[in-house]
C-alpha cells in the first residue's frame, strides 16, 4: 500500500493549473424565445443546466455517468473519467483525471478502544507522507454501512511543496474488548477544494464493504454472520427462492441500481426529476430553486416559488404545470 501512496504522492506534485470560471451551459434554443412575451410578475425563466458550475470541468459534480462498481471487498460510486487506483482487502481509492484530487477509504480491525479516531486519522493521513500535516477538531457525523459511529475532520497538509486539504472521516464499530475503524476521505489541492468540497464527500461515502473479510475481520458487516445456524437457514431458503424467482431478482437488482443512481445524481447535482406533460418519455431534471414549474409546446420552461401563479393568464402559449416524477 505503500507503494500506491508514493505514486499518488508524486502524482500530486503538478504544476497548478489557474482555475478559470465557467459560465453555465444552457440549451440554446430556449434563449430567446420569452423576448416577445412578458414573464408573469413571480416567475422566473429557467434554463436547462448540463452539470457546468463555476469550477473547472474536472471539480464539477458529476450528476450523470455515475457507475456503481462492487470490487472485492467493496462497492463504490466511480464518477465519469475517474478511475480506481488501489483495491485491496484493507483499502480503496479513486483517483480524479487530473489527478490532483482523490476518494479513499482504508481500514483495520482488531484495534484497542482507547484508540481515538482523531489519531487514527492522523495515523493514516501520515501515510500519503504529507509536509506540516494539521488535522482539524472532529464533529460527529453520520456513519456509512456497516459502523455505529463516525467523525468528520478538516484535513490541511502540503505535498511536495503543494498545499492540499480535504476532509477525513473515521467511522467506528466498536466490539466486545476492540473496535474496527475505517476512515473514508475526500482530498484535492488547495485551490481546487472549493470546487469539489460540496461534492467529494458524498462519493468517499458511497464506499462500503461488502465482504466480511475486509479490514482484515469478518464480524465487521452486518449480514456476516456465516457460522450462525440462523443464516444458514436463511441462505437455504434464499437459493430456493432465488432458483425459482431469477428473472424477478435479475429485474429487482437492475431497478434498484437505476434507482440508487438516479438518487445519487439528484443529491449531488441538487435536482429533482420532473415529468414533461408534453412528451412522458422525456421526463426534465430540473433545479431545487424553485417549488412549481410551467413549460409550454416550444420547450420553455418558467420557475417559481408561488404556486398561485398561473402563466396561461393572458399568454399566448399554453402553460402546463409539471409534476415531480
Amino acid at each position: 500500500m505503500s507503494s500506491i501512496f508514493c505514486t499518488l504522492r508524486l502524482r500530486f506534485n503538478v504544476l497548478l493549473i489557474a482555475i478559470s470560471l465557467v459560465a453555465c451551459v444552457n440549451e440554446t434554443n430556449t434563449q430567446n424565445q420569452m423576448q416577445d412575451e412578458k414573464i408573469p410578475s413571480g416567475m422566473f425563466l429557467v434554463m436547462l443546466t448540463k452539470g457546468a458550475s463555476s469550477s473547472s470541468p474536472s471539480q464539477q459534480a458529476p450528476v450523470k455517468n455515475l457507475q456503481i462498481m462492487r470490487g472485492q471487498y467493496f462497492s463504490y460510486v466511480l464518477p465519469e473519467g475517474w478511475k480506481l487506483g488501489e483495491d485491496g482487502q484493507f483499502a480503496l481509492s479513486i483517483i480524479a483525471p487530473d489527478q490532483k484530487a482523490l476518494t479513499l477509504m482504508v481500514g483495520n480491525s482488531g484495534l484497542f478502544p482507547n484508540y481515538t479516531p482523531y489519531q487514527f486519522v492522523y495515523d493514516k493521513m501520515m501515510a500519503l507522507r504529507p509536509d506540516n500535516l494539521q488535522v482539524g477538531n472532529g464533529q460527529a457525523v453520520n456513519p456509512i454501512v456497516g459502523f455505529q459511529q463516525a467523525y468528520a475532520f478538516p484535513v490541511n497538509y502540503m505535498i511536495g511543496g503543494v498545499p492540499c486539504q480535504g476532509l477525513a472521516k473515521c467511522h467506528v464499530a466498536p466490539y466486545y474488548g476492540g473496535q474496527t475503524m475505517a476512515m473514508t476521505a475526500a482530498l484535492s489541492e488547495g485551490k481546487q477544494w472549493a470546487g469539489y468540497s460540496s461534492w467529494l464527500p458524498l462519493i468517499a461515502d458511497q464506499i462500503s464493504a461488502h465482504d466480511g473479510a475486509a479490514f482484515g475481520m469478518r464480524g465487521v458487516m452486518q449480514q456476516n454472520i456465516d457460522n450462525s445456524q440462523v443464516y444458514a437457514e436463511a441462505a437455504k431458503q434464499y437459493r430456493e427462492w432465488s432458483q425459482q424467482n431469477w428473472q424477478a431478482v435479475t429485474d429487482d437488482r437492475n431497478a434498484t441500481q437505476d434507482r440508487q443512481q438516479k438518487e445519487i445524481r439528484e443529491n449531488l447535482g441538487a435536482v429533482q426529476t420532473y415529468n414533461n406533460p408534453y412528451d412522458n418519455r422525456q421526463p426534465l431534471e430540473l433545479t431545487t430553486q424553485y417549488q412549481c414549474y410551467w413549460i409550454d409546446q416550444k420547450g420553455t420552461i418558467l420557475g417559481s416559488n408561488d404556486p398561485s401563479i398561473n402563466p396561461n393568464q393572458g399568454s399566448t402559449s399554453t402553460w402546463k404545470q409539471m409534476e415531480k416524477q
